[in-house]
């Protein structure tokens, strides 16, 4: 199985793909998606979905895996954030790929078994369970491949993809 993980922004926009038998788990991609600071915010828009469509055309994921918003103390920026948020489900939705989405706490705890860990604990458990040598950087990209783990270790529905 195959899957996205998305970590949202607007201004940086992480992604992990992993493939997994739902007990292994191997990075096949990982990155950010960066958009142009000049550009308005509507063609930022536009550019992450254009992005996300390609990834989703090139690695024919099984499932896309999404980061729920953790809601800030900057309304602007989370509305944002929200928004780009919503251009990812919309492009996922669109090409008929299996949708989940995970919060925070969630994360943390299928990844590390302690839903408050912190990010450097995450990202080191990243690195351990996807047999990397250094810890995926950008941060969004660690995180994105955090998300990816999480539904490969936490949806009981892999099965209904061949993965036994």
């Amino acid at each position: 199985m195959v899957i996205l993980g998305i970590d949202p922004g607007y201004g940086i926009l992480g992604f992990g793909v992993i493939w997994t038998d739902g007990i292994k788990h191997k990075a096949i991609a990982y990155g950010a998606i960066e958009t142009p600071k000049f550009k308005r915010f509507p063609e930022r828009l536009k550019y992450i979905g254009d992005q996300i469509s390609g990834l989703i055309n090139h690695y024919k994921p099984d499932a896309v895996a999404v980061e729920e918003l953790f809601f800030q103390n900057n309304q602007k920026t989370a509305i944002m954030v929200a928004e780009a948020r919503g251009v990812v489900l919309y492009v996922a939705e669109s090409k008929n790929i299996p949708l989940f989405e995970y919060t925070p706490m969630q994360i943390k705890q299928a990844i590390t078994g302690y839903g408050r860990a912190e990010k450097h604990q995450i990202q080191m458990m990243v690195k351990v369970m996807l047999g990397l040598s250094t810890i995926p950087k950008p941060d969004d990209a660690a995180d994105a491949l955090a998300v990816a783990i999480t539904h490969a270790q936490t949806n009981p529905n892999l099965g209904d993809f061949g993965v036994h």
